[in-house]
């Protein structure tokens, strides 16, 4: 049994992840081609078929992995795509990073937030550099959660030693001396 105050904080995060997942599944649903481009200013080396393909699967996934984080629902299922998905980003905003490209993540749309005024805060918050960055902490909440989800699983079918269930006596052994004076 878990105390509270970690069950109430454990599922603050898969409420962050699941609420953060939709976001970002909203935000490239209503404007798809402004996420496409963003995908070509990655300048992967994979085929546009492969990024078109991308932007139109991804945002449906997202949306898919937040509605079951927020329900509670296949959980474990959930958490392993979103783990994925942010080990994903954290590689592809990583390298563009490292690459010295100035683009916007294409993440989150920032604009229902109301930042217009402070164009030096979105474009911080919208930079490949912060998206890396958030990404990896996003990963390593994902992960915790879902070891401690796994975790929880394999411990509610393990049977303690000490609970007091008699153990099964052991076969009785044969003598092959018995046999042998016979």
């Amino acid at each position: 049994m878990k105390p509270p105050a970690l069950a109430a904080w454990l599922s603050s995060v898969r409420w962050l992840l699941g609420l953060l997942m939709l976001w970002a599944a909203v935000s490239k649903l209503a404007n798809p081609t402004e996420f496409l481009a963003s995908l070509y200013a990655y300048q992967l080396p994979l085929p546009r078929l492969f990024l078109q393909v991308v932007a139109v699967i991804l945002p449906w996934l997202e949306l898919l992995c937040g509605l079951l984080l927020l329900a509670n629902v296949w959980t474990e299922s959930a958490l392993t795509a979103v783990a994925g998905l942010l080990a994903v980003f954290v590689l592809a905003t990583g390298q563009a990073w490292a690459r010295g490209l100035d683009i916007s993540c294409g993440c989150f749309n920032l604009k229902i937030l109301g930042l217009e005024d402070h164009l030096s805060l979105v474009k911080f918050l919208e930079s490949v550099s912060f998206a890396f960055f958030r990404n990896i902490a996003l990963t390593v909440m994902a992960v915790f959660l879902l070891r401690r989800k796994i975790a929880g699983l394999t411990a509610a079918f393990e049977v303690p030693a000490a609970a007091g269930i008699p153990h099964a006596p052991a076969p009785p052994q044969s003598s092959k001396s018995s046999k042998a004076r016979k």
